[in-house]
């Protein structure tokens, strides 16, 4: 079995030498296609583009190559959070605070495992949050097993892209 965790360690020195920063790092696709998923963004605009995948998907592969620290046979995945991302940091909560988001407890808490409302930041290592009754809550964050963020049009314009040149046409590039 692979340890994911120790593995994020691993790699995250690597991708943040080419100046981004990891913001998750999973085992997909079960023992049919087994998929090792990295998500990545640049630090200041929160965002990756193809070019980015192409730089920290080389340089991935040649590290795993060198180290080889999964057992058997896998594809690499290289993407961007998306605009829905996961909520994997501590950060993130603050950093999307006031965007609604689902969170999902490892166990429950108040007779629940789910929770979805509006992010309030963080205070220590507890979640802030209200939900749509305006009922606040605190959880650990250590007690999320996953949360991400859900999709709004505060959300869409928030993470619009900071440059649309070249969003209005296709080019087509003979080889």
């Amino acid at each position: 079995m692979n340890d994911i965790a120790a593995i994020a360690k691993q790699i995250e020195p690597e991708v943040k030498s080419l100046g981004y920063e990891l913001v998750r790092v999973a085992m997909i696709g079960g023992t049919s296609d087994p998929t090792l998923q990295i998500m990545a963004e640049k630090p200041d605009t929160r965002q990756l583009d193809l070019s980015d995948c192409e730089i920290i998907s080389r340089r991935l592969s040649d590290w795993l190559d060198a180290n080889d620290p999964i057992d058997g046979a896998f594809r690499l995945e290289v993407s961007s959070p998306g605009i829905d991302r996961p909520l994997t940091r501590l950060q993130d909560y603050t950093d999307w605070a006031g965007h609604e988001a689902r969170i999902t407890l490892a166990e429950p808490s108040e007779g629940r495992k789910q929770y979805s409302g509006i992010l309030n930041g963080i205070d220590g290592q507890t979640v802030q949050f209200t939900d749509k009754s305006g009922r606040e809550h605190t959880l650990p964050f250590d007690a999320i097993s996953s949360a991400k963020l859900l999709l709004t049009d505060k959300l869409i314009n928030a993470t619009a892209p900071l440059s649309t040149e070249g969003a209005d046409s296709i080019q087509t590039i003979e080889e």
